[in-house]
């Protein structure tokens, strides 16, 4: 059932910038239910879309430290008097559906940071790890009042490209490596890295830190040039989380580039574009709710799906049929 009340208060709790209404309020969102889909698209268009927050996203290979920098980099942020937010997407078992959700304990003082908030989200079964809500959560932390929103991805892949795709920047976390292990970094994520950050250049792998940094530094100048990006950029850079060191400079790395971009017009015509595809996005998947809400359909759909299943039809055949009745004129059932 929905409920204006509930509406009504999350809505004046996310602007007051209150936390606890927040995290409700991003529950909501990510909630699959019918009612709480209606009551979450009352809340966001109550809220509107006036102030935008800096959307970081970040990616890097297992064990590369991403927590540790995420929490090194938000608190110095916050020690800069920027508010931010943390939307970390943790994986989801593909059996059972949960996921472990251990962001928050990993960053322990950011999490206890009264200009900070974080929040895990289960990947469930979205390409990429990116959660399908994930978009929804930056709009309501941007409405809360947060300055920066950093997201945090699933593995490093292909599907990464869902994280450019609703960041202003978006950051590659790598560790120290060489050999095979550089070759198993894929071109595609390579090629959407504004910044590559070699983490861990400290104690004895600063030395191999480096190597590896200019190792990639060669490599992204390899890849075409983008017509977002200035001259130096994507570039690869040294950091150590653990000891802070490169944190300012790469976040000044960060802040050069979003100005080079805004100066130019081109900050809020990536941004455009990015509406655009959401909608696109969301209209697919409005579509196929459509499909599986109606019984008949839903039967249709389930028989299609047996057919494909034992071979007696093609899936692109199967497709179609299943679309026939929602087309002009169509008296299909």
């Amino acid at each position: 059932m929905f409920d204006a009340d509930i509406v009504t208060s999350l809505a004046k709790g996310v602007a007051e910038g209150d936390r606890r209404a927040l995290a409700r309020a991003i529950t909501l969102v990510e909630s699959g239910r019918a009612d709480h889909r209606d009551q979450a698209q009352a809340l966001l268009a109550r809220l509107g879309t006036g102030r935008q927050a800096l959307r970081v996203g970040l990616s890097g290979t297992p064990g590369v430290g991403k927590s540790t920098f995420i929490e090194a980099l938000g608190l110095f942020l916050t020690g800069q008097g920027l508010r931010v937010a943390v939307l970390a997407v943790d994986p989801s078992s593909a059996r059972s559906g949960g996921s472990i959700l251990g962001d928050k304990t990993r960053m322990e003082h950011l999490s206890r940071d009264p200009l900070a908030f974080i929040r895990p989200s289960p990947a469930q079964s979205q390409l990429g790890g990116v959660a399908r809500r994930t978009r929804e959560a930056v709009a309501l932390c941007e409405a809360a009042g947060f300055d920066v929103v950093l997201i945090e991805t699933v593995g490093v892949g292909q599907s990464e490209t869902m994280v450019a795709d609703m960041s202003d920047v978006f950051l590659l976390l790598l560790a120290p490596a060489g050999g095979d292990e550089l070759q198993g970094v894929k071109r595609g994520i390579m090629e959407i890295a504004d910044i590559v950050l070699v983490n861990k250049a400290d104690g004895s792998l600063k030395a191999q830190a480096t190597r590896t940094c200019a190792d990639y530094a060669g490599a992204l100048r390899l890849l075409r040039k983008r017509p977002q990006d200035p001259e130096g950029y994507p570039r690869a850079m040294t950091l150590s989380a653990i000891e802070g060191a490169g944190l300012p400079e790469a976040w000044a790395a960060v802040q050069s580039l979003i100005g080079w971009r805004r100066d130019r017009g081109l900050f809020e015509a990536t941004r455009a574009d990015q509406a655009r595809r959401w909608f696109g996005d969301e209209l697919r998947a409005e579509m196929m709710a459509l499909l599986t809400r109606d019984p008949e359909l839903r039967a249709r759909l389930e028989r299609l799906e047996g057919d494909v299943a034992a071979g007696r039809m093609t899936p692109a055949a199967a497709a179609r049929q299943a679309l026939a009745p929602l087309e002009p004129g169509s008296d299909q059932t």
